[in-house]
């Protein structure tokens, strides 16, 4: 038995395992990296049509978006996930193909003006039609049996609707041997979708690490911090600009919303507008309310029995077409921008923050992780100014972020999550989480559970059954490569210089005469008196 690190190692994107196991090359994850690279990344060790199946934990892009790329290079096996992966891929599949599409035109123009050769998309939207008809949907706690030796169980994860940790028992030579991959574990207490679900039992757990070095604290009023940043920018006469995942973040902010807007929380401004700017997140919405209620907790399925939509309200607009979206930044009504993508990386979120960024009265609200390297963390960082279609944007607007609303699991939680197994791991496998705190969340594990932990990198092999490292992987950071400068920051580096050069003059001169020292340093101060005008 064999397991490569493939992505999300030592970084939180671009999910990828592969899993050599009873004779088959599974696949857990196949996901799209965003940000930057600290490592260099490893390529799949095997042909797409050598791979015998594929195990989505749900469907985020960072887990799913590479999966048509494998299908349009050959793979033909199976996909198995939850039901409502399943519905949640058929939108978000395309929506990343089209994005490829367009991305493929608008290059290909700039390439026919340079000279350039032309720009292949990574798939299509043909290749993501083909890969919904490769998708088995599967339910939480039943076994599969999908190939001899292996079997499934899909666990609640709490991290998105339908969203699973995978159990994976694997029967070779005679030997059981149990594999958990975690997936992305979610909060507790969030709207809309239930707690992760414990497991039982594990040999090998492979782990996320998100927020392994953190804690989220006691659970915080998301209606109380929602609403008073609403009423401090509409007061201001600003907007509210929020980039948010389409599926899942925007469907639980709709919730919040609704309830703002239901209490009459925001004085002054009951009738504020909210805008839902991503057709993705108009389609991922009318999925949750019409085709996932089964996987809804106990309070949201109350509200349902009384006929209350909980995803709709007074003066919710969504926008579909690019006139729609183009239109929402000609209103000049105080109003709530969601838009997608999350870590502001692609998609209409990126207009609307050109639109408002350099706004003193409007505010930027992040709802969710921002991964090293993108435009998200930056801003969060405390950026000054960040580039979007090629120009620079000043950031005057109020950068904010809302205080445990992460879809992701804390430290706590997911110790307790490892430490409901019913049995010592013989190894537990970090990764999903930055460079540093991978390592971090391991040395933890081992301190608080005495469970062995390792944080791989990307292309690192081990032999599960027995414990052993075959092959390392990629240690070796990346180098950062300096930006070249501009043309004015040549300049700059000039007058810098000359000023170098006349203390270096001025400190030669000592020892001449008052009279002549007291001419200079008039001059220079007449010289500064005029350059500070």
């Amino acid at each position: 038995m064999k397991l490569k690190f493939l992505g999300a190692a030592h970084e939180v994107t671009g999910s990828c395992t592969l899993l050599e196991a009873a004779g088959k090359r599974i696949l857990v994850d196949c996901g799209m990296e965003q940000g930057g690279d600290i490592y260099e990344n490893c390529s799949l060790p095997i042909l797409p049509s050598e791979v015998d199946m594929v195990l989505l934990t749900h469907a985020h892009i960072d887990h799913s978006g590479k999966i048509h790329m494998l299908v349009s290079q050959g793979f033909r096996g199976p996909i198995y996930a939850t039901g409502a992966t399943v519905k949640l891929c058929g939108i978000m599949l395309q929506d990343s193909a089209h994005i490829q599409e367009q991305e493929a035109v608008w290059r290909n123009r700039k390439a026919q003006r340079s000279g350039e050769p032309e720009y292949v998309p990574l798939y299509t939207v043909e290749d993501a039609l083909h890969t919904m008809s490769l998708f088995e949907p599967c339910s939480y706690r039943q076994e599969y049996a999908v190939a001899d030796g292996i079997a499934l169980r899909f666990l609640d994860a709490g991290h998105l609707m339908g969203s699973a940790s995978i159990e994976i028992t694997v029967l070779e030579e005679g030997k059981k041997h149990v594999l958990l991959f975690s997936g992305d574990l979610g909060n507790v207490g969030r709207p809309l979708i239930r707690d992760p679900q414990n497991p039982d039992y594990a040999d090998t757990v492979i782990i996320e690490s998100t927020y392994g070095n953190r804690l989220h604290g006691e659970r915080k009023d998301y209606i109380g911090q929602l609403t008073a940043v609403l009423q401090e920018t509409f007061d201001r006469g600003g907007n509210v600009v929020i980039p948010s995942f389409a599926v899942g973040r925007t469907q639980e902010f709709l919730y919040l919303l609704r309830e703002i807007k239901d209490k009459g929380l925001v004085k002054g401004h009951e009738n504020f507008p909210v805008f839902v700017d991503s057709p993705l997140a108009v389609e991922a919405t009318k999925i949750y309310f019409d085709d996932l209620t089964e996987y809804y907790d106990e309070e949201m399925l109350a509200l349902i029995e009384q006929g209350i939509n909980i995803l709709e309200f007074p003066g919710l607009q969504v926008s579909v077409t690019a006139e729609e979206s183009m239109a929402i930044n000609e209103n000049k009504t105080p109003k709530v921008i969601l838009s997608a993508s999350g870590m502001c990386e692609a998609g209409r979120i990126r207009h609307h923050l050109k639109h408002n960024l350099w706004r003193a009265d409007s505010t930027v609200l992040f709802v969710g992780y921002q991964a090293l390297g993108t435009v998200g963390r930056l801003l969060q960082d405390g950026a000054e100014t960040v580039k979007l279609f090629g120009e620079t944007v000043q950031v005057k607007a109020k950068i904010a972020t809302m205080d445990g609303i992460s879809g992701h699991a804390d430290q706590q939680i997911m110790l307790d999550w490892l430490g409901a197994l019913q049995n010592r791991p013989t190894r537990v496998y970090v990764n999903h989480g930055d460079d540093l705190v991978c390592d971090e969340f391991a040395s933890i594990i081992t301190g608080r559970l005495g469970f062995p932990a390792t944080a791989p990198y990307n292309g690192a092999v081990y032999d599960p059954v027995v414990d052993l490292m075959l092959e390392e992987g990629n240690r070796v950071r990346l180098e950062k490569k300096k930006p070249a400068k501009t043309k004015a920051d040549l300049v700059f580096d000039r007058l810098l210089g000359a000023a170098k050069r006349l203390l270096k003059v001025i400190e030669g001169m000592r020892g001449r005469s008052n009279k002549e020292l007291a001419k200079y340093a008039d001059q220079i101060n007449n010289l500064c008196d005029k350059m500070e005008k």
